[in-house]
């Protein structure tokens, strides 16, 4: 027998702690708090990492190259499973919306588009909600409820890959080539939990995905910039939106703090940044708003020196919106100023419009309490 775990201690007693979320060395290390010795520890972490992430297995009883004795004990003492999608809707153009619960009241939304880069992109959330209350966003809209763990990041990988029936990881042909953090929340405020969820999904012995292939977006968090181009060497993504610092003051509110000249200059320094792994800036195209031919100019002018592409964003409506989107001529025109100095600068189709899935449109019915309400709450069903 590997593991003597007949009696837990008394902290393990809770409900049992999910290997999600974990890199070979975590799934090690909680291995050897349940008695493995260091070295079986290190083997069975690795067999475990490749069943999770390779082969997309959630069960110790498929798990065939673990001792028959050993997999009935880490069933009973470790939990391995997804959480719950509570609504899957799909689009009249394939986008899949999911709505994925990871706990009572906590909810969050990932999108996958087809035809997305080369193959699709799946957009997870990294918050349940969101404290950067950009005007033009649905998501902002609903307040921050909480940061999602690593597990609960990676979790919706594996659920959209569980629905898209792509396990073990292909080689060719799979369907969600690229991730990118444009769902909920703001992935620098959570970022210790997004650079584990990354390495995780980078790795090319489990999810596979390059490095290359995953985006982070961010509307702005200068200081943590840097260390998620050092550390997480993902593609990084700004929401910008406007091209002087009294309108995106008001579109993306951050912008008080962490002004266009300080965003920038981050930008400039940010590692790895170059015409092989240039930044991208997301504009959207806001009905006499931003989208003046003098407003392209500017932006021109601002990225100067920056190695860049420009994503223009049909503005995606909500309920209550106070924006309409620019009309078609205008964005072309815009395009077309920016396309003339050098700059690649794509129109975004909307997709899953009608699922409200499509870039701002994201929000869950996640609400966040406040703690006396959750104590009156438990008080009322003991």
């Amino acid at each position: 027998m590997e593991l003597d775990i007949t009696k837990p201690p008394a902290s393990m007693q809770n409900p049992a702690p999910t290997l999600l979320g974990l890199d070979r060395a975590g799934i090690a290390v909680a291995l050897t708090q349940f008695g493995l010795e260091a070295k079986p520890a290190k083997m069975r972490a690795a067999q475990i990492y490749r069943w999770l992430y390779h082969q997309g297995v959630s069960d110790f009883a498929k798990m065939t190259n673990l001792g028959k004795e050993l997999r009935p004990q880490l069933t009973e003492h470790f939990d391995l499973s997804r959480p719950t999608i509570t609504e899957r809707l799909v689009s009249k153009d394939g986008t899949r919306k999911y709505l994925i619960r990871f706990a009572p009241g906590v909810e969050a939304e990932t999108v996958f588009i087809p035809g997305v880069g080369r193959s699709g992109a799946l957009c997870v959330s990294s918050q349940v909600g969101c404290t950067l209350n950009c005007s033009f966003c649905h998501t902002g809209s609903q307040a921050l409820v909480r940061n999602l763990t690593a597990a609960e990041i990676v979790a919706q990988v594996l659920v959209a890959r569980d629905d898209l029936n792509e396990w073990p990881t292909p080689s060719a042909g799979r369907q969600i080539t690229n991730v990118v953090f444009m769902g909920m929340g703001e992935p620098l405020y959570n970022l210790q939990n997004v650079l584990m969820a990354t390495g995780i999904i980078s790795d090319g012995e489990g999810i596979s995905i390059s490095r290359r292939r995953i985006t982070v977006s961010t509307s702005g968090i200068v200081p943590k910039m840097h260390e998620l181009g050092e550390h997480g060497q993902a593609m990084l993504a700004i929401s910008l939106h406007a091209v002087s610092d009294d309108l995106r003051n008001k579109l993306v509110p951050i912008n008080k703090k962490y002004p266009l000249a300080e965003l920038l200059q981050a930008c400039k320094d940010y590692p790895g940044a170059s015409n092989a792994r240039r930044i991208t800036f997301e504009y959207v195209m806001l009905d006499g708003i931003n989208d003046s031919d003098a407003e392209a100019r500017e932006l021109v002018r601002l990225l100067a020196g920056i190695p860049a592409k420009i994503n223009l964003i049909p503005f995606n409506p909500w309920p209550g919106a106070a924006f309409a989107c620019s009309s078609w001529q205008r964005i072309e025109a815009f395009a077309q100023i920016v396309n003339k100095a050098g700059y690649s600068s794509p129109i975004r189709t909307p997709r899953g419009r009608d699922i409200f899935a499509a870039c701002g449109q994201l929000k869950s019915a996640s609400i966040k309490k406040r703690a006396s309400e959750r104590l009156r709450a438990r008080s009322k069903n003991n």
